[in-house]
């Protein structure tokens, strides 16, 4: 259970440290890494999905054994975002600097899922 809330902690917080800048940097990154974006909606819609999933990892990371199964779509989120970047780069469609983030989302991906074994189940850490 302390494995659990230590890595979701951290997950929670590198991602809202991760995530929030981006609410500012919409024009910055056209400027950056061309072409700008034209869909500002599915941009500021990912950036807030993320965030909201930063906040539910913090959550998890206080009561761990009781949203230990919110840990299973808690480790899709992480995944799907490495495989898609993964994808990306093997198409030479993102920078080798972006793959920093897609990497830390698998390791994150991989502890989730320890995590998710090491925590006991909620009836398994109730008293009999």
């Amino acid at each position: 259970m302390r494995f659990a809330r230590i890595v979701v902690l951290i997950a929670g917080i590198w991602g809202v440290l991760v995530l929030t800048p981006l609410y500012f940097m919409f024009g910055l990154i056209g400027r950056k890494d061309p072409p700008p974006i034209t869909h500002p909606g599915f941009y500021y819609g990912f950036v807030g999905a993320g965030l909201a999933w930063q906040i539910a990892f913090l959550i998890i990371a206080k009561y761990p054994v009781r949203l230990r199964l919110i840990m299973i779509p808690a480790v899709i989120e992480k995944f799907t975002y490495a495989m898609a970047m993964f994808a990306l780069y093997s198409q030479s469609r993102v920078h080798g600097s972006d793959m920093v983030f897609a990497t830390v989302d698998t390791l994150l991906g991989i502890l989730f899922i320890v995590a998710f074994v090491k925590t006991p189940s909620q009836l398994a850490a109730e008293p009999a």
